[in-house]
């Protein structure tokens, strides 16, 4: 199977500049980046995909083994990057992309020139000392919730994701996102981000790294965006000024500049 066609891959901005690749999070598609790659398209090249299971990659790809772990949508990644024969690309990832990218460069660490991790968690479960915000009694009831009735589950979930009540429009558009998910590959890939442990492999990220976190977040606390800093080697932490966990949505010149100005100035 094509690799642009099994994953929608667009291709956009000037062939000249750096490389740019755009991942985006659970029950989302590329559409969610719109707000900010008219920023990004004056100087970088950028890639947009959508993961197999949403938005508009191409659902006989889909393999429930394959995409129950975060290693089935990295491989994807990477195999994104050879077919397009990528020299050193920029991956932002948002959310649980963020550890699909991480996984990434930890398997082909001379593959990528720097990662953006926007609103990351490596793990959401406490365990010990680590916050990641949610308990198992959590996480159990999320799933069952999910698994029970789809549909009402997105409706209350996302505008909690989304923050910003005042903001209703964001919440809809989320919880349209997450609708026009599959319900059954959306139960998979739930269980692979929210059940996945990557805080080992944050000290295997060898590259320039932005993690660019919500100043309040219910999904993505601020504790764990100060946890990915310390695992990563020289990373760079950045808080926004924004609420929820999708500041490309809810805040995007802020997230579009804090992008531009970390990659511009690895590109000095």
């Amino acid at each position: 199977m094509r690799v642009r066609s099994r994953n929608n891959v667009v291709l956009a901005g000037r062939e000249d500049g750096p490389t740019v690749v755009l991942a985006h999070g659970f029950g989302c598609d590329q559409h969610m980046w719109r707000y900010i790659t008219a920023e990004l398209e004056q100087w970088a090249r950028v890639v947009l995909f959508d993961h197999v299971g949403s938005g508009k990659a191409d659902p006989t790809a889909w393999d429930a083994d394959r995409y129950a772990s975060l290693d089935g949508y990295a491989d994807d990644v990477l195999s994104i990057c050879q077919d397009l024969d990528l020299q050193q690309p920029i991956f932002v990832g948002h959310s649980v992309s963020s550890s699909i990218g991480v996984l990434a460069a930890k398997r082909e660490p001379d593959r990528f020139a720097a990662l953006v991790l926007v609103t990351p968690s490596p793990c959401y479960l406490d365990d010990g000392d680590y916050r990641g915000g949610f308990t198992r009694d959590d996480i159990d009831e999320l799933l069952e919730s999910l698994d029970s009735n789809y549909l009402g589950w997105s409706s209350s979930m996302a505008p909690v994701i989304m923050g910003n009540p005042e903001r209703p429009e964001l919440g809809e558009e989320l919880t349209a996102s997450f609708c026009r998910t599959d319900p059954a590959m959306a139960q998979v890939f739930a269980r692979a981000t929210f059940l996945s442990d990557n805080r080992a492999d944050l000290a295997a990220v060898s590259v320039p790294t932005l993690i660019l976190q919500c100043a309040q977040d219910a999904i993505a606390p601020p504790e764990v965006g100060a946890f990915v800093h310390a695992q990563i080697a020289g990373s760079r932490l950045v808080t926004l000024d924004a609420t929820g966990h999708c500041p490309q949505l809810s805040a995007p010149e802020a997230t579009a500049a804090a992008i531009t100005s970390f990659i511009r100035a690895a590109y000095r």
